[in-house]
C-alpha cells in the first residue's frame, strides 16, 4: 500500500523541554548552595585549626632543636584574623628571655642561626564568617622553655583559640579548638565534646 511518508522527528530538546531542564537545573542548584557553601566553610575553618597548631609545634620545636627560649606571638590581620610568628632567644643567668628582657630574633636578624618565622592568615575565611576566641582573653603570645615547656613566668599566656562560625554563618560548622598543654603539646580538638571520648579537648597550660 503506497502512502505518504511522514517527516522524521528532529531528535534533540525543543526551546520548551531546554526551558524546563534549565528551570530544574536553577532549582536543584539553589537547594544545594548552603549545604555546599557551609561545607567549604567547614573545611577552611578545619585549615585554620590546623594552621595554628603548626605554629604552637613550630616554637615549642625550635626551643628544643637551638635549646633556647622561644614564643609564638599573634597580630591581627586586615582580615580580621591572627598571623603568627615564632621567635627565639638564647637566654642566660644575666638575662632572661620574656616581654622586656633578651635578644629576640627578627624576621631580617637570626638568633643562633635562625631568622623568625612568619604565617600570614590572610587567606583564612574574614571575620564575617569565622570568628576567634583567645584564651585567655587579651593573650597574644605564649613562651616556652629549652624543654619546649611552656613558660609559665609570662603571663598572660596564650592557652587556646576556638574557631567558631561568626553570628551570620550559625551552625554551618562544629566548632573546633586549638588548645596547648603545660607540656607544650598543641591539640586540635573539639570543646563541646563529651567527657571521655577522644575529641575532648585537653587541660590547657
Amino acid at each position: 500500500m503506497g502512502g505518504v511518508a511522514r517527516p522524521a522527528r528532529r531528535a534533540g530538546f525543543t526551546l520548551v523541554e531546554a526551558a524546563v531542564v534549565v528551570a530544574i537545573l536553577g532549582i536543584l542548584l539553589a537547594m544545594g548552595m548552603p549545604s555546599m557553601s557551609n561545607w567549604l566553610l567547614a573545611r577552611r575553618a578545619a585549615a585554620a585549626a590546623v594552621f595554628y597548631q603548626d605554629g604552637m609545634v613550630m616554637a615549642r620545636n625550635q626551643a628544643i632543636a637551638h635549646n633556647s627560649a622561644s614564643r609564638l606571638v599573634l597580630t591581627e590581620n586586615a582580615n580580621g584574623q591572627m598571623d603568627w610568628r615564632v621567635d627565639i632567644c638564647l637566654p642566660n643567668l644575666a638575662t632572661p628571655c620574656d616581654d622586656d628582657h633578651g635578644t629576640w630574633s627578627t624576621v631580617d636578624s637570626a638568633v643562633a642561626g635562625f631568622k623568625s618565622v612568619g604565617r600570614s592568615a590572610q587567606a583564612m575565611p574574614g571575620e564575617a564568617d569565622m570568628a576567634q576566641s583567645l584564651a585567655p582573653s587579651g593573650a597574644t603570645d605564649v613562651y616556652f622553655t629549652p624543654l619546649g615547656w611552656v613558660d609559665q613566668r609570662v603571663a598572660p599566656r596564650l592557652a587556646s583559640i576556638v574557631i567558631a562560625p561568626a553570628a551570620r554563618r550559625q551552625g554551618a560548622f562544629r566548632r573546633q579548638a586549638v588548645v596547648l598543654t603545660l607540656g607544650g603539646i598543641a591539640a586540635v580538638c573539639d570543646p563541646d565534646a563529651a567527657d571521655h571520648t577522644a575529641r575532648k579537648c585537653p587541660p590547657a597550660a
